[in-house]
């Protein structure tokens, strides 16, 4: 059923197109031209103008010819860095990375099993209700296109986002918030060598707070990070100014504000220690979300794995996704496994029969949607 050269071949293809979030603009014409060669029309949204990027959000209806709810399929078409020039190496089963780049089978991996599977569905004239896609735009870093997508355009009941990784059957059925951190330190410079003690170290009010700062697993709902840190101008000042960037996630909404308000916490009870001053904002960029194991959406996903053999396995996840915005967005939506392995990294691979699997997941699901 499944055509596992046409997917090779088209996968290589697309993750050789350069990327990068707000800069999807050669991905986004590729994918036009392969969606109306399939005889079904693309609209662009204005997402890509709203966010400051070169291309919108892809949406396409393809009408169904079954009684059914409609479905959203939705994948993401940016990558992370380093993805300029990636080299694709096939070898046996696996395709990786040269180890230069990432891959980019996030998310090619996700659009490619939508495409083939909506190849299958017409080739083979499986019944289906109306399906909506989306290629979406700037998934990484923040889903501003899913936050811009237009969902009054998609009359979806359920919604399957092709973007998750673990082994086939696995679903994201609960994800996270995550509060942006940002931090901005200030101390007093001085010369490090003839008058220190007339200096405040924003380096020294940070090692202060970090130290006693619960970081990385909190509990089995909340996770926290301090990813960037930066100031400093020579070894010869104390440093009067330090920048950093973090972040706070969890499953629980106590949670999450009780870590952040600790980290802030922390923060400032070191410059006050040392006579600096801190400055701290939080930004919620996502909500989480969670569905019930007898939701409906559950009951397609059992039926549909049932009919593939595919075992399913119902998961929390402590990543953020665009499954989290549609679900804000009132289109119950999960995140499903097409076999992604080391992604955000130059070691990113993923199985050519696990891309398969997930697609033959994909049309059974949509064929078991009543």
């Amino acid at each position: 059923m499944i055509n596992r050269q046409r997917m090779v071949d088209e996968f290589l293809e697309l993750v050789r197109i350069d990327s990068l979030t707000f800069k999807e603009r050669e991905m986004a014409d590729r994918l036009k031209i392969k969606l109306d060669d399939m005889g079904f029309s693309v609209e662009e949204d204005d997402a890509g103008k709203k966010i400051g990027g070169n291309a919108g959000n892809l949406i396409c209806k393809i009408a169904g010819n079954k009684n059914a709810p409609g479905v959203l399929l939705m994948a993401h078409m940016d990558t992370v860095v380093p993805g300029i020039g990636k080299k694709p190496i096939v070898d046996g089963n696996i395709i990786k990375s040269d180890g230069s780049t990432i891959l980019g089978g996030d998310d090619v991996a996700g659009i490619e099993c939508i495409l083939e599977a909506i190849r299958v569905l017409k080739e083979k004239k499986v019944p289906h209700g109306d399906i909506f896609i989306a290629f979406t735009v700037a998934e990484e870093g923040g889903l501003w296109g899913a936050k811009n997508l237009d969902t009054d355009r998609i009359n979806a009941k359920f919604a399957f986002v092709m973007d998750d990784g673990g082994s086939i059957g696995h679903v994201a059925i609960t994800a996270p918030s995550q509060n942006k951190i940002d931090v901005v330190i200030t101390g007093m410079a001085a010369h490090a060598g003839i008058e220190p003690e007339k200096g405040v170290s924003a380096i020294q009010i940070a090692a202060e707070a970090i130290s006693g700062m619960k970081l990385g697993r909190i509990d089995d709902e909340t996770t926290a990070n301090l990813g960037i840190i930066s100031g400093g101008q020579a070894t010869n000042i104390i440093c009067e100014r330090l920048e950093i960037k973090a972040e706070a996630r969890s499953r629980n909404m106590v949670k999450l504000e009780t870590q952040t308000k600790h980290m802030k916490d922390c923060f400032e009870k070191a410059a006050e220690k040392f006579g600096g001053k801190v400055e701290f904002k939080s930004e919620l960029l996502y909500p989480s979300f969670s569905i019930g194991e007898d939701d409906d959406i559950i009951k397609i996903l059992k039926e549909a794995s049932n009919k593939v053999g595919i075992e399913l396995k119902l998961e929390a996840t402590g990543g953020g996704s665009d499954t989290n915005i549609i679900n804000e967005k009132g289109i119950e939506a999960v995140d499903i496994s097409v076999g992604m392995d080391k992604v955000h990294s130059v070691e990113e691979r993923i199985c050519i029969d696990d891309m398969v699997k997930a697609t033959e997941f994909l049309v059974s699901i949509i064929a078991s949607v009543e």
